[in-house]
């Protein structure tokens, strides 16, 4: 369970298959052996050493995979850093990581040097930075004596409600991933796997490691375009690729065109998908649209396989992992909401921990703040964060729910919904909506519709219209800079519109 045997396996039993393609490379199982232990070799010439840990802030590029196979191959730690982070966030994410080199890009180099990092500094594509013998100049060194729950990458979590944290996630934990969710999408070996996400994302990492696992191949998209994405699918060859729900609402809003249909693709990893949009997406794209639950510190603990699917549904218990339900940390009966707990019955299934905090003991569980319900035949559905939670004169609002409903108006490209200050205490409901392209959509008409579909007290008082919604890197909305805008003069008020007659109903 380690990612050195992982490699060399695959290379003595599909040899001259392609594992790879990013850009215009192809890499075949063999050669990713080679690849591997000749970024090996050249770190160590640059000084790294088995534990050592080398930072990242490079985009979709081959060379963020030659690092992280090359770390692994050395016993050290790689540490993909998002390129969005800048200034203290940027400088909290190095100091924290204890990387003494970091590999960049050109363009990200101001934002490292801002941070007063006193590491070593390698530019991506200068002759001093690490690289791969691609000439096959002499033997690449043999792989250290890493074991299974050695520390292969530090992923850092998005940050949406604070400072990101540092995971520690051991070799097994990526093969498990890579077991797990092939076997919930069906891989074979003649499958082609499309993920444009961003390589420091579990989401992208882990699709690295199903191919690997499943002897399929991997291709490595560039970033993300909803006017592109078709065409880059279809180039691509994917039979499967890897979406999150926002990113499927975008495909949802393009024009139709002859693209939706001139691709392989028969299914998609969508977590976070509303569920009113798998059967469109079907009809519309020939996909079928695949949840389940997994974080950067676990693994896929709830799924689905091939044929037992349930449009809307997270899935259910995956072998290896345990989840319950709990409110106050009591369990919960069937159908009633709690949050989501889970626990890896596997060596190496979760994370080690956190930087700076204690490896956690075996076997242990972990909160994930998640609202969930579990139904009495063991399938579970999402309900909302409970971060997202709102709080209304007395009654808990689901923003979730909320979200969802608006975003079946026929205006509507995009929702999201926060809480903001109430002048009665507790919170008011406010949600920003980006309108469908050439729909003149009005607050009121979207109340209107809601009406049918929302208690009252959850129909949201404050309406933005923007342009966009700020998302991370990775497609998350973020909600804390919505919740800090807050209500301006721009914002429709239905309060102050006068419009609450049917809300005393």
């Amino acid at each position: 369970m380690t990612i050195p045997a992982l490699l060399v396996a695959g290379a003595e039993e599909c040899g001259d298959r392609i594992a790879l393609r990013a850009g215009t490379v192809a890499v075949s199982y063999r050669s990713l052996v080679h690849r591997a232990a000749s970024m090996a070799d050249s770190l160590h010439a640059h000084g790294v050493r088995v534990g050592d840990r080398v930072a990242t802030m490079v985009d979709n590029r081959i060379e963020i995979i030659d690092l992280l196979l090359g770390c692994s191959w050395l016993g050290a730690t790689a540490v993909p850093l998002n390129t969005a982070l800048r200034g203290d966030g940027l400088k909290h994410a190095l100091d924290r990581s204890g990387a003494q080199q970091i590999l960049v890009e050109p363009q990200y180099v101001e934002h490292v040097d801002s941070t007063g990092f006193t590491g070593e500094r390698w530019v991506l594509g200068s002759t001093s930075a690490p690289h791969v013998d691609t000439a096959n100049t002499h033997k690449p060194r043999d792989p250290e004596p890493v074991n299974a729950l050695d520390i292969a990458a530090v992923l850092f979590t998005s940050g949406t409600t604070g400072m990101p944290k540092g995971v520690l996630c051991p070799h097994a934990q990526f093969l498990w991933w890579g077991d797990g969710v092939g076997r919930s999408l069906g891989l074979d070996p003649g499958d082609v796997l499309y993920n444009c996400l961003p390589l420091f994302h579990t989401n992208a990492i882990g699709t690295l490691f199903q191919a690997l696992v499943c002897r399929s191949t991997f291709v490595l998209g560039e970033r993300f375009s909803a006017s592109r994405y078709w065409s880059r699918v279809e180039e691509s060859g994917a039979t499967v690729i890897y979406l999150l729900g926002a990113m499927v609402a975008m495909l949802m809003n393009q024009p139709a065109s002859r693209a939706d249909r001139a691709h392989r693709v028969t299914r998609s990893l969508s977590p976070a998908t509303p569920a009113h949009l798998y059967q469109p997406f079907r009809n519309r794209f020939g996909i079928e649209l695949v949840d389940g639950f997994g974080t950067t510190e676990t693994n896929l603990v709830l799924g689905s396989l091939p044929g037992h699917r349930r449009d809307g549904f997270i899935g259910t218990v995956m072998d290896g992992y345990e989840a319950t339900v709990v409110d106050k940390g009591d369990a919960v009966p069937d159908g009633t909401p709690g949050e989501l707990v889970v626990r890896s019955l596997r060596r190496g299934g979760f994370a080690e921990g956190y930087l700076g905090d204690p490896t956690p003991p075996a076997g242990f569980w972990l909160h994930t703040g998640d609202r969930v319900i579990r139904g009495s035949d063991g399938w579970f559905r999402f309900v909302d964060r409970i971060k997202d939670v709102i709080r209304r004169r007395g009654e808990n609002i689901s923003a979730t729910e909320v979200e969802s409903v608006l975003s079946r108006h026929p205006g509507v490209s995009q929702v999201a919904v926060f809480p903001v200050p109430s002048t009665l205490a507790e919170d008011e409901v406010m949600a920003a909506v980006v309108p469908r392209e050439g729909f003149a959509l009005q607050p009121a008409d979207l109340l209107r519709f809601a009406e049918d579909h929302l208690a009252y007290f959850a129909l949201p008082r404050y309406i933005d219209l923007l342009a966009v919604l700020p998302l991370t890197e990775t497609g998350k909305v973020r909600k804390p800079e919505l919740r800090s805008r807050g209500v301006h003069a721009g914002t429709w008020d239905a309060e102050r519109e006068g419009y609450w007659p049917r809300r005393s109903r």
